[in-house]
């Protein structure tokens, strides 16, 4: 177990870098966090969690490399990505084109706990930041030498690392300060979140395989 320790801090390390730095995840939680509050964009986490956990999975059992190598499943994954980006650019370009509106007559379109979960799920699986990550882990981490209690051990740290980094990101972006700025600059905040889902929208849809 103590061999396969470097294993394991080298995979997560890879992993952190990825949860703390901006990219379309922290993008995703700033849209729920600001719109709905703390508790959706915590459960939100939640789902993203998930979805690194299943990738950590597929990562693990050597999946990530073969998908990598194959044409056609790439294809797919990088489509649906697109597709969920773009469908997010939508939500944001209508949240900012919308117009401005008293809060106690402001209707707010919550999801179930459920579907917060699933749709931060669904979007850590097509996040082609993520994606790009995890083929690192699986070309450097060293995993398939791991025994498998070290294995299970490194899934449940990439749940956490997932989860808790991200849920960092939402309750810094859910506090009263941060709250107060996107309520005098609304607009412009959801049509930067628009601009930056839609553009990686197009980059995946455009990446050559």
């Amino acid at each position: 177990m103590t061999g396969d320790l470097p294993h394991l801090l080298l995979a997560w390390g890879i992993q952190a870098t990825g949860v703390l730095s901006p990219g379309p995840g922290v993008a995703l939680i700033l849209g729920v966090a600001m719109a709905e509050g703390r508790r959706p964009a915590l459960l939100t986490c939640l789902g993203i969690g998930a979805g690194a956990l299943l990738l950590a999975v597929l990562t693990a059992l050597g999946l990530a490399g073969l998908l990598a190598g194959t044409r056609e499943a790439m294809i797919a994954v990088r489509w649906i990505g697109a597709a969920y980006l773009a469908w997010l650019a939508i939500g944001a370009f209508r949240k900012a084109a919308a117009p401005a509106a008293p809060v106690a007559a402001r209707p707010v379109a919550r999801r179930t706990p459920l579907r917060r979960i699933v749709g931060g799920f669904v979007f850590q699986i097509g996040n082609p930041k993520a994606i790009l990550f995890w083929l690192a882990v699986a070309a450097v981490g060293g995993l398939d030498t791991v025994s498998p209690a070290a294995l299970l051990i490194f899934l449940a740290g990439a749940f956490a690392i997932s989860a808790g980094g991200h849920g960092l990101w939402a309750l810094i972006l859910s506090s009263g300060p941060a709250r107060a700025v996107y309520a005098r600059a609304r607009r412009g905040i959801e049509a930067t979140l628009g601009f930056v889902f839609a553009l990686t929208a197009i980059r995946l849809a455009t990446t050559k395989v």
